[in-house]
């Protein structure tokens, strides 16, 4: 069930930090985000292409959908004509389709790379002593259609606050040394996507400006 009355506790503290809210609707019913559209909300994640395109069929069209989980090349071409933001782009052959199916589509397409800074070998993410390189490899190539505009991570699960604090704050400073290497001459990139549910007033606190929430919205 939606909570209303959490959503707009969480949308307040987000406007006073001016940050971003990505609601995550995965395996929430229609009805429930009937509802959480109903309180205004428009700005919707979901991890599994599958679900998204079921979920955008049912509900109105001026939804932004995110898709925030890991994304195989072969289901791009299937959220290309409308996906605002893709949160996970973790490899060069991903990033390589999504150019592909953008083209197709006459689009731009607006992409996060996603870094491990997790302690789970489980999580997706490029490595990140890695990234400095994988971001030069994409400004010496030719994406013209793909659009990176920031970075996303997931901190390790845990109850260590002061660990999940420092995975964000890595995360917050390669942020902000791609900016300065790569970015510097111009305004798109400035999303830093990390904070869930459980952690998203320290990933703030670590400067997020996104945060993808979804636990929290219904009970």
């Amino acid at each position: 069930m939606f909570n209303a009355s959490a959503y707009h506790n969480i949308q307040k503290y987000c406007l006073e930090k001016q940050v971003q809210l990505v609601a995550v609707s995965k395996m929430r019913s229609i009805e429930e985000l009937k509802d959480l559209y109903a309180s205004g909300h428009r700005v919707f994640g979901e991890n599994r292409v599958q679900e998204l395109l079921a979920k955008k069929e049912a509900l109105p069209n001026d939804i932004e959908w995110h898709l925030i989980g890991h994304l195989q090349s072969n289901k791009v071409k299937y959220i290309a004509p409308f996906v605002s933001l893709i949160h996970a782009v973790d490899s060069l052959a991903l990033l390589q389709e999504i150019q592909v199916q953008a083209q197709k589509n006459e689009r731009i397409i607006d992409c996060l790379l996603q870094v491990h800074i997790a302690q789970e070998s489980s999580k997706f993410g490029i490595p990140k002593e890695e990234v400095l390189d994988f971001t030069a490899s994409i400004i010496t190539s030719n994406y013209p259609n793909v659009r990176i505009v920031g970075l996303m991570g997931m901190a390790s699960f845990v109850e260590d606050e002061k660990q999940i604090s420092t995975e964000f704050s890595q995360l917050f400073s390669l942020y902000n040394q791609l900016k300065i290497s790569f970015f510097s001459n111009n305004n798109y990139f400035k999303v830093i996507s990390m904070g869930m549910s459980g952690d998203y007033e320290i990933a703030i606190a670590q400067g997020s400006n996104m945060i993808r929430v979804g636990s929290k919205l219904f009970s």
